[in-house]
């Protein structure tokens, strides 16, 4: 049985945009809630920003994600968690095709990919813990859409705002995005400036 709950638009335009240039090093230095380290980028480098679409599988049955293909919007990152199944890989060349045809700005999954080398050529970012010769099935068990998942100790609730670049990626909830992002905001300004003052003594170094 699928459990499909409703969309939650819950980032403004203007926090997202506000993110667009911050990277996760920089959040990483100012949190630990939210970050997902264990997942590699199929793509490098690589840059994901956009609102959790989230999706849940139970192990073998991947039918649920074909329904949330169906109803995501351009700019949606699809979160995948597979229940602890990392055998099998729950993405591939086809389903990403899919969702280049709906404007997704990227997939995160806790499990495996497959066609790693199609993945790897498309301008579609991809996240996961690792790569599968073992796929799911189409069995229209159950699946939910719109929950929160789990990854990687990280909490992702439905519209929660998704940053990942080569470092790994940040979850952001709504209630933490215009605090954390104008701490981030600064600190990658002094970064910057010690960045200039490095450079004008030891040009060699930025070569």
């Amino acid at each position: 049985m699928f459990h499909i709950a409703p969309r939650q638009d819950t980032i403004t335009e203007r926090q997202r945009q506000r993110y667009r240039h911050l990277a996760t090093s920089t959040l990483g230095h100012l949190t630990d809630f939210g970050a997902i380290a264990s997942l590699s980028p199929i793509q490098r480098p690589v840059r994901l920003l956009g609102p959790a679409l989230t999706v849940r599988i139970p192990h073998v049955d991947g039918s649920i994600i074909r329904e949330a293909l169906k109803m995501a919007c351009p700019g949606d990152v699809l979160v995948i968690d597979v229940s602890g199944d990392q055998r099998r890989a729950c993405w591939g060349e086809f389903r990403a095709f899919a969702a280049l045809r709906k404007q997704l700005a990227g997939v995160v999954t806790n499990g495996a990919v497959t066609d790693r080398e199609a993945l790897s050529r498309l301008p579609l970012p991809t996240y996961a813990h690792s790569t599968s010769p073992l796929t799911t099935r189409a069995l229209d068990l159950e699946g939910e859409i719109n929950v929160p998942v789990t990854i990687d100790g990280a909490t992702v609730n439905p519209g929660d705002l998704v940053v990942g670049d080569d470092d790994g990626l940040f979850v952001i909830p709504p209630h933490r995005a215009d605090a954390l992002a104008e701490a981030a905001e600064a600190k990658q300004a002094q970064e910057e400036e010690k960045r200039r003052t490095l450079e004008a003594e030891s040009p060699e170094w930025f070569r």
